[in-house]
């Protein structure tokens, strides 16, 4: 096809295809065991498919609502008190969503204007700074660093401006397993206190949360919560993450702008899938065993890799291991990744990517929700390294 042959000002310059979808092409060409990307390679549970094609025999195959169905945003509302005990009004305060990422871009596009700043800390989840630029906003990464990365509560105080709109927060962080504390909440509680600035909080893996830790989402803080848009996310929930469905909420007058963008970006979410969501939701049992599941899951791993030449770092959540490589080579983690894909057919995220002006680590990424017998073969790459 022949090419446009006028000017073409791109918006995002500096962004190509993203190295989750590099990592796992490459994985495919050197058939390698994918612990790039993250997403299980077990199933889910079969109720789930059960459920969606009983309500697409039905006849629910049309346009759901554009906030979502009425009664799963009130199972949601439910939940939310249950687990944190918010309390979030389901017509106006809850919205379904296209999965996490979709109601992160709506979040931003529709609370950042241009010559706003944003403050995020990274290594940073990697379609957060793509929406901040799209709106004409200016980043401001705060770099945590290894091997605790924790927030520096004080350089967040020396980077805040007058022209301070948003801090986003990830709590379990991807891609470093962290997970915030109770005494992070109230600083940037009190931090936020008597100003304009906006929370988007990134909780898509709120149940997946390891020794005895709680989770400590903004909803549970009066002073974030009246100032924030949190984002959840079925696919880490339930084992779907091609399902792409998620929620977010926010106080109504929050929640009112966020549904502005929504509706011109996704309009709704896929129907029948909303109902079975509702259906298995209903029952907490289908959630509450999720953390034991993956602490399972990340102690097999990191016990099968103990003696390797590579160092583990503290996980706390997601289901993200981050390794330490430098005791094996000096190159770039980019490069490492790569040789470690062709050479020995492993496929793990480089850390660096993460980052906007990233530091001189020797981190790589691999994601352990997977079938053992998948973290069988990886362990055993990972041992003769």
């Amino acid at each position: 096809m022949p090419h446009f042959q006028g000017s073409i000002a791109s918006k995002l310059p500096q962004v190509g295809t993203t190295i989750f979808t590099v990592m796992s092409r490459l994985a495919t060409e050197h058939q390698a065991i994918n612990l790039s990307q993250g997403f299980p390679d077990f199933g889910c549970d079969p109720i789930l498919p059960g459920l969606v094609s009983k309500h697409m025999s039905e006849g629910k195959n049309q346009y759901a609502p554009m906030q979502g169905l009425p009664q799963l945003r009130e199972t949601i509302a439910q939940k939310l008190f249950n687990d944190y005990g918010a309390d979030y009004h389901p017509e106006t305060e809850i919205t379904i969503t296209a999965g996490g990422t979709q109601a992160i871009y709506s979040a931003i596009v529709a609370l950042v204007k241009e010559g706003d700043e944003v403050i995020l800390f990274a290594p940073a989840y990697d379609c957060y700074e793509p929406a901040i630029t799209m709106c004409g906003a200016q980043v401001k990464e705060i770099a945590l660093r290894s091997p605790d990365f924790r927030i520096d509560w004080q350089q967040v105080r020396e980077t805040i401006t007058p022209r301070t709109r948003m801090i986003i927060l990830n709590t379990p962080h991807n891609p470093t397993g962290t997970v915030l504390r109770k005494e992070d909440m109230l600083e940037l509680e009190n931090i936020t206190r008597h100003t304009d600035i906006l929370i988007l909080s990134d909780e898509v893996y709120e149940h997946i949360i390891f020794d005895a830790r709680e989770h400590q989402s903004v909803c549970r803080f009066p002073g974030l919560a009246e100032r924030s848009i949190i984002v959840y996310s079925f696919g880490k929930m339930f084992h779907i993450t091609g399902w792409k469905t998620g929620y977010a909420v926010g106080p109504a007058n929050l929640m009112t702008e966020f549904r502005k963008a929504h509706q011109f970006i996704v309009f709704c979410v896929n129907t029948p899938v909303q109902y079975a969501l509702n259906d298995y939701l209903s029952q907490p049992e289908h959630y509450r065993n999720l953390s034991n599941f993956y602490q399972q899951k990340r102690d097999y791993f990191l016990q099968g890799i103990k003696g390797s030449r590579f160092q583990p770092l503290a996980c706390e959540g997601t289901y993200f291991q981050l390794l330490d490589y430098a005791g094996i080579s000096q190159e770039k983690d980019t490069d490492m990744a790569v040789r470690l894909t062709k050479e020995f057919r492993l496929a793990s995220i480089p850390v660096s990517v993460f980052y906007q002006h990233a530091p001189d680590q020797h981190l790589l990424r691999f994601c352990f929700a997977k079938k053992e017998e998948t973290l069988d073969r990886a362990i055993e790459i990972i041992n003769r390294i």
